[in-house]
């Protein structure tokens, strides 16, 4: 089983920040989030071709005044919530492309967000160093400083397990958290890495967290005890890791390629180094990654505007 490069996404004109699938049946295929200060909303297509036709732009969202840092859709994809630079949340219509809510509680950069499995919450973190959980009416129902990060917060993720009301949160502090959301206490305190976190995912399940970092290392913890599994080591800065919807694979966002891990093996399953035009010498990055809900596309986002696509094949 192998993953094979299938196509393009041209429609941003900076580098592609974030990337989200529904979940489901619906006519949005992928919302992506760039630092041209837009999202796009993405309607599958009637056929595929290396030139894009997988999926064509549906919806542009304008508001945000500087980077979208990341986004997150709700589960029956009606609605997505994205995190900006410009210090602000927004909620959006999918179906009308507009803004429903914008929220306002950072003091300054916000760099990530994230849905509640419920939709009833969701949660953010930024530059100020702060988690601020937030009702969908825009309000901020609490700051989270008691054993709080002590630099910025990198990434925020709930976990998807309904009976865990669980947020994992990542910083350039070096350390990993887990936050119970019923008493907004740190659970854990997850330890290891040697450069700030980049990114952190939960299994579908819930059973596991993996933490990336700029230290070239993932790491993949028990979330339920909090203790340290085992460590994968991707010899160069990771930008953004995901977990297969449907596998036993791990996928990580570096420098010069996404790497496909298989974690039944702990082995490397793939490595996928993006085509560039002849004539250009540097390669992008991918800085954003996500799975279709099905896990038969794997949808990366590159420091090179484009989103480069790559189906599953047996």
């Amino acid at each position: 089983m192998t993953l094979v490069y299938s196509g393009l996404l041209k429609g941003h004109r900076n580098w592609v920040t974030a990337l989200v699938c529904p979940q489901g049946d619906s006519t949005t295929k992928v919302v992506t989030a760039s630092r041209d200060c837009t999202m796009v909303a993405w309607r599958g297509a009637e056929r595929h071709s290396i030139e894009g036709a997988y999926a064509v732009p549906e919806k542009r969202l304008e508001g945000h005044s500087n980077f979208v840092s990341d986004v997150a859709i709700s589960n029956n994809g009606d609605y997505a919530v994205s995190s900006s630079w410009d210090g602000s949340l927004r909620l959006w219509n999918l179906k009308t492309g507009e803004t429903m809510r914008k929220f306002k509680g950072h003091t300054k950069e916000v760099f990530s967000v994230a849905f509640s499995p419920d939709n009833r919450l969701i949660v953010s973190g930024g530059r100020d160093g702060k988690i601020n959980v937030w009702n969908i009416n825009g309000e901020c129902m609490y700051t989270i400083d008691k054993d709080a990060h002590t630099d910025w917060v990198s990434c925020v993720r709930f976990s998807p397990a309904a009976n865990m009301s669980l947020v994992v949160s990542g910083s350039w502090d070096n350390t990993v958290k887990v936050w119970s959301l019923g008493d907004y206490k740190c659970v854990f305190t997850l330890k290891g890495h040697t450069a700030h976190v980049s990114s952190v995912t939960i299994s579908p399940d819930g059973s596991l967290c993996a933490s990336a970092s700029k230290d070239g290392k993932i790491k993949l913890w028990d979330l339920s005890r909090g203790e340290h599994l085992y460590e994968l080591n991707c010899d160069e800065p990771v930008n953004q890791i995901c977990f297969s919807p449907n596998r036993y694979w791990l996928c990580a966002a570096t420098e010069t390629r996404i790497r496909i891990y298989d974690l039944e093996n702990k082995s490397l399953e793939g490595e996928l180094i993006p085509e560039v035009p002849e004539g250009i010498k540097s390669k992008p990055q991918c800085v954003s990654l996500c799975w279709s809900a099905d896990g038969t596309v794997l949808y990366g986002g590159y420091s090179d505007n484009l989103v480069r696509l790559y189906t599953v094949q047996e």
